[in-house]
């Protein structure tokens, strides 16, 4: 017998850094049953595994190298899928979907109708995505940033209009046969006969699509929304023909008008909730919208207007006035006010001229501009926003899991609970008819919906929201976390200040001013830091030609040296001078003293070991830094103010903003230290940081807040990205998933809450003590109507504005 056939399996691995490194990954490898052969090459930093396919899966793969310390660089791809109408047809996608080799990840998020796969392109291929979907019986609607909005506006039409149609035809029927049957008019023939001529092609039609789509789910082996549903409606009109033809039943067991009326209160609800949903994704939607089809170029001294897609970094873009800026770039000519309120969230128009920077998708509004387009294509700020607000929808909070978990056991449980009722009053001697109006009903007023769409429509309106906003959430689980959230901690340079600080004193010791500037300067302009630019701005400003330094280094923080005329010049703060036994005069000390209760920080100039003076800068607060920390005190939020700055210039910043906690003295690499030191203590940390020298930080802390500035944002760094540099929106953002969290509880509460009332009440729990029947036409309508409340819940979200963002700046 031959052995079964091997697959092979390329992937690109990153965490290596040399020949031991391949050899782990390949004996890891090597370990697993049914690879037979495993390769890494280090240059190219692939793995080539072949396998058998029977013995061990791909994902298994995966998993042992990421077990050896090493991680799996796969792509991402988001499918629109049509014709999900329930979490299980979620659950069924997925599952699918992650038995391909090649997949490792996969979340439908049934508000957007979108599944977001991780894979393996070299063992799986779109295409095989898109036929396991339509296997399934569901719509293949194309890839996420594709042109298919105009096809995928073209389904959800037809769509609706199937539905509109449907239910419209089901009433249309139904609710007159109902009112004839408690009525006394005579009929020519007998009423089970007329209700059957009647209904027959009206409940085909309109019952059709449930059938089908309950057939495709038994054939896949899966219970659904659809076949429970079909169940319900299909025991109705089966009991009432065999009444009719008298096999078994009596004529008393009619149920054709209530049998069409459930199949149009579905249609109804679906009509209703793909209408709803249609409304969740109108944020991400307007993005997509914002970008421009065209560009006018200037191309040997022609303007060209060429496709988006032809537009190359380098390029000399023109924009006239109404006109979008076509991508991101810096201002060479001209001037004008932008509408860049989409991407930043802030209304009034921003002035640009020359070295400015624009942003693709923004509005010119009344002059013309001359840019040279700097990024293009998926590397435009609006591009990273639409992809970072896609995936973020698409992501599952924790919280999640609860629905999910409930919805696996859901259908399988409720048609047990409708068998054992049925049985129950038949035995308690209750009519055949009555026991089978309550299976009908428990069959029909069951929604699994309500739990499938109770987090991702508030997940996909509400981080919608906040991109609009100018907050963009960057996954669920940042929304969660967020709202748990006990104290705020604060960088202070560039977060709680405006970053640009100023020199406001300078104090000579044995040396004039204006050498004392020169000497600093000509070390400081070799760095980037804010308090050596302020040191060169000054001397610049007044006229002082600096000098050419070498030798150039940086002690972290502390201070930094150089040679200037044979000279080795130290500049520093305090600590930097202690530790290397530099002693500092009396005279000195007092002076920095002063200087540091003065929320001014003052940097030491030595030559030689011979202290020449002192320098103080000052960096002022941002304009709503003081509102920023009031509302989170007003939220019960403890606030903490981390800085490298010695304690008495610390505290004096802090007393002017109403900080008590104060951590100063601390090395940017150590912040982290300080927030995991926080962390152990049972605190839930948020980190409000610039996003580039706090990215150990705000990895660090359970939610990290980077704030951009404008249109220059850390994409990478953070939980949350603020694109206006605004400490006003990190109040914002974690008032806005405190407000999407608690919507997301109230959603889920309502769907348990809907069905763990009304399934009792359907099964004929209140029967014996008042004599109500619950019946299948009021059950039909109480299920249509449990997802819409869902979805409209989470709509709510979408004005909604953070008590923060009202605040008067």
């Amino acid at each position: 017998m031959s052995d079964s056939p091997s697959k092979k399996a390329k992937m690109k691995i990153s965490g290596m850094s040399c020949a031991t490194c391949a050899l782990n990954i390949e004996k890891s490898l090597d370990n697993l049953e049914g690879v037979k052969e495993a390769n890494v090459n280090l240059n190219t930093e692939e793995a080539d595994v072949e396998y058998d396919p029977k013995k061990v899966k791909f994902q298994e793969l995966e998993n042992e190298i990421k077990k050896s310390g090493y991680g799996v660089i796969n792509e991402k791809v988001a499918l629109k899928i049509g014709g999900m109408t329930c979490a299980m047809c979620v659950n069924a996608i997925e599952d699918v979907l992650s038995k391909l080799d090649g997949v490792s990840e996969v979340n439908v998020n049934l508000a957007s109708e979108m599944a977001y796969v991780t894979y393996n392109p070299n063992i799986t291929a779109v295409k095989d995505m898109k036929e396991a979907i339509e296997d399934l019986g569901y719509q293949y609607l194309g890839i996420e940033g594709e042109e298919t909005e105009d096809l995928e506006e073209k389904i959800r039409e037809e769509d609706l209009k199937g539905k509109r149609n449907r239910f419209i035809v089901g009433f249309a029927v139904s609710i007159p046969l109902f009112f004839l049957m408690f009525s006394n008019i005579t009929l020519p023939i007998p009423m089970h006969y007329f209700m059957l001529i009647v209904t027959i092609i009206p409940f085909i039609y309109v019952s059709y699509p449930i059938f089908i789509a309950a057939y495709k789910a038994l054939r896949n082996g899966l219970l659904d929304m659809d076949v429970m549903y079909s169940l319900g409606i299909g025991v109705a009109y089966g009991s009432s023909l065999l009444g009719t033809f008298q096999i078994v039943l009596t004529p008393e067991f009619m149920f054709y008008e209530t049998a069409l009326m459930l199949a149009a209160f579905l249609m109804l609800g679906r009509y209703l909730e793909t209408r709803a949903k249609g409304n969740t994704s109108t944020a991400i939607k307007k993005l997509i919208g914002m970008q421009p089809k065209t560009a006018t170029v200037i191309r040997n001294n022609q303007e060209l207007e060429v496709k988006i897609e032809e537009v190359e970094t380098g390029d000399l873009v023109v924009v006239k006035p109404g006109e979008k800026i076509s991508t991101d770039g810096i201002v060479e000519d001209g001037e004008s006010y932008v509408d860049e309120s989409a991407i930043t969230g802030e209304p009034v128009p921003v002035y640009k001229d020359s070295g400015k920077n624009v942003v693709g998708g923004t509005i010119n509004q009344n002059g013309m501009l001359k840019f040279r387009a700097t990024k293009i294509g998926k590397d435009t700020v609006l591009a990273q926003i639409i992809k970072m607000v896609e995936v973020a929808q698409g992501s599952k909070p924790p919280v999640q899991r609860i629905a999910d978990r409930a919805v696996t056991y859901f259908i399988p449980t409720i048609l047990l609970i409708a068998l054992v009722s049925f049985v129950a009053w038949y035995i308690l001697g209750s009519t055949l008819l009555f026991g089978l109006t309550v299976l009908i009903s428990i069959l029909v007023v069951a929604c699994p919906c309500a739990l499938g769409l109770a987090t991702p429509t508030a997940v996909t309106v509400g981080i919608g929201r906040g991109a609009e906003l100018g907050i963009l959430i960057k996954n669920g689980e940042a929304l969660e976390i967020s709202e748990k959230i006990s104290t705020v901690l604060f960088d202070k340079t560039g977060t709680l200040t405006k970053g640009k600080p100023e020199v406001t004193d300078i104090m000579v010791v044995d040396t004039e001013e204006d050498n004392l500037l020169k000497l600093a300067a000509s070390v400081e302009k070799n760095s980037e830091h804010p308090l050596a630019q302020a040191v060169v701005k000054k001397a610049r400003s007044k006229g002082i030609k600096l000098i050419k330094s070498s030798g150039f280094s940086s002690f972290g923080g502390k201070g930094v040296k150089a040679v200037v005329d044979n000279e080795t010049i130290i500049i520093g703060n305090r600590m930097l001078f202690e530790e290397n036994n530099i002693e500092l005069t009396a005279e000195i000390q007092d002076s920095l003293l002063k200087l540091e209760n003065e929320g001014k920080t003052a940097i030491i100039i030595v030559s030689e070991n011979k202290i020449l003076g002192v320098i103080a800068v000052a960096d002022t607060l941002k304009e709503t830094t003081k509102k920023a920390i009031q509302e989170l005190k007003n939220m019960k939020l403890e606030v903490v103010m981390i800085t490298g700055d010695n304690s008495g210039t610390a505290q004096a910043i802090a007393e002017q903003i109403n900080i008590e906690n104060v951590i100063s003295e601390v090395l940017p690499q150590d912040k982290a230290v300080e927030v995991k030191k926080l962390q152990d203590k049972g605190e839930i940390i948020a980190f409000v940081g610039d996003g580039i020298n706090d990215a150990p930080a705000l990895a660090q802390a359970d939610v990290g807040i980077a704030i951009g500035s404008g249109t220059d944002i850390a994409i990478e760094s953070g939980d949350i990205v603020l694109i206006k540099d605004d400490l006003l929106d990190s109040v914002a953002s974690i008032q806005l998933s405190k407000k999407v969290m608690g919507r997301i509880k109230q959603n889920i509460f309502w769907a348990f809450g809907y069905n763990s009332i009304l399934i009792p009440v359907a099964a004929g729990i209140l029967y014996p003590t008042f004599g109500i029947t619950f019946r299948p036409e009021y059950a039909g309508m109480a299920m249509a109507l449990s997802s819409v409340t869902i979805v409209s819940l989470s709509l709510m979200l979408k004005g909604y504005i953070p008590p923060a963002k009202k605040l008067k700046k």
